[in-house]
């Protein structure tokens, strides 16, 4: 005889298993001011899981859970954390007075070539090159702008060419 355990999707966490004890211990935690992406890698090293997932509690999960018990987050945590020297696409977006959404529509169409962080980010250097080279494309003087950095033994960008280092075609 072979045992095999299932984990079935349920539709709430009320009808886990262990729901009512991973619903106590989330709200003790929550009311202690950790965020919830940690509460949900605390209750998934403790054995817990989310109603749709077989193998994880989901930050989603718990800030639901969260703000249904009326517990508000202590300090707001940004998705995207960096070094002042950089700056995300919303940050970008207002230095420059452009809608951020025309970052990400050049971004998605390659006409402005930049690397993901390991984050999953795109952030730019805060320089007043990088913010005139930013410029330049929503000016319509350049149609692609190149800022990504595929030499990994030389630093900074540049302008003009064929080098992958930042060029501005």
């Amino acid at each position: 005889m072979t045992e095999l355990e299932v984990k079935m999707s349920v539709n709430s966490v009320t009808r886990l298993t262990r729901g009512t004890e991973m619903r106590e211990r989330l709200l003790a935690l929550a009311r202690d001011g950790v965020p919830d992406d940690e509460i949900a890698a605390i209750l998934t090293h403790e054995g817990h899981r989310s109603p749709h997932c077989t193998d994880k509690v989901l930050a989603i999960t718990v800030g639901r859970i969260r703000r249904a018990a009326a517990i508000k987050v202590a300090t707001q945590r940004n998705r995207w954390e960096h070094d002042e020297a950089l700056l995300s696409p919303p940050e970008l977006a207002r230095t420059l007075k452009i809608p951020v959404n025309w970052l990400y529509v050049q971004i998605r169409s390659k006409r402005l070539l930049i690397d993901r962080q390991p984050s999953g980010a795109y952030l730019f250097p805060n320089t007043p090159s990088i913010l005139d080279a930013v410029r330049d494309p929503r000016n319509h003087v350049i149609a692609q702008l190149d800022l990504r950095i595929c030499q990994p033994n030389k630093e900074g960008h540049q302008h003009g060419g064929s080098s992958c280092k930042g060029a501005i075609n």
